[in-house]
């Protein structure tokens, strides 16, 4: 039942999560590892099974702003979509913790749909949950500062990682938040010195 375990989500359908191990490959990642490039064919679908991934999207002047994460138990619907309709990659995922995936090719996620109900409601399940945090983004730039934005971010980071130490760089933070690296020390440097953070060479201490 180990399988069961780390795909916590499908915990409703052993018989699926078995189907799921049979037909997909799995590798591991180590941190930083890009699992799929923007206007990259989709072929499989990628599952985390233990650590966690970013999906980021790349405007047209090279800034890069995070949508979402995707933790174990959970998938990248916005490949799920683009892998079903033959379309090339709108985002770009990458390891955020070291992490094992499973990537299912496409006509298997296709034909799971048909024969298995609990998948057709865990592709629901994501995309719901993804449509409310992309909701969040847009929410944040519209009508929350800079500031605010960042101290969310570094509070979301250490629950993924259930550390009040974030192993990160100035230039990550600003690229997530779709901003300048300037911008960014400046505000570290003012929630240092309100004593929000402790700030150390490429990591942070959340108080």
């Amino acid at each position: 039942m180990e399988n069961l375990n780390q795909l916590k989500e499908l915990k409703s359908s052993p018989e699926l999560v078995e189907k799921l191990y049979q037909h997909s490959i799995i590798k591991t990642y180590e941190a930083g590892s890009i699992i799929l490039n923007e206007d990259a064919h989709i072929r499989s679908i990628p599952i985390v099974v233990r650590g966690s991934m970013k999906v980021m999207r790349t405007e047209e002047d090279g800034r890069e702003i995070l949508l979402y994460y995707i933790q174990a138990g959970e998938s990248c619907i916005m490949s799920f979509l683009g892998g079903m309709h033959n379309e090339t990659s709108k985002v770009k995922a990458e390891v955020e913790e070291d992490a094992e995936i499973l990537f299912l090719p496409v006509d298997k996620a296709s034909l799971f749909i048909k024969e298995y109900p609990q998948w057709l409601d865990y592709i629901f399940r994501l995309y719901h949950k993804r449509f409310e945090e992309l909701l969040e983004i847009v929410n944040a730039i519209a009508f929350k500062k800079v500031d605010e934005r960042l101290l969310n971010l570094l509070k979301k980071k250490s629950e993924l990682t259930a550390s009040h130490i974030i192993p990160v760089t100035h230039e990550q933070l600003a690229n997530e938040l779709g901003t300048a690296r300037v911008v960014v020390s400046r505000l570290l440097k003012q929630l240092e010195e309100n004593g929000i953070v402790r700030l150390g060479r490429n990591k942070i201490n959340l108080l």
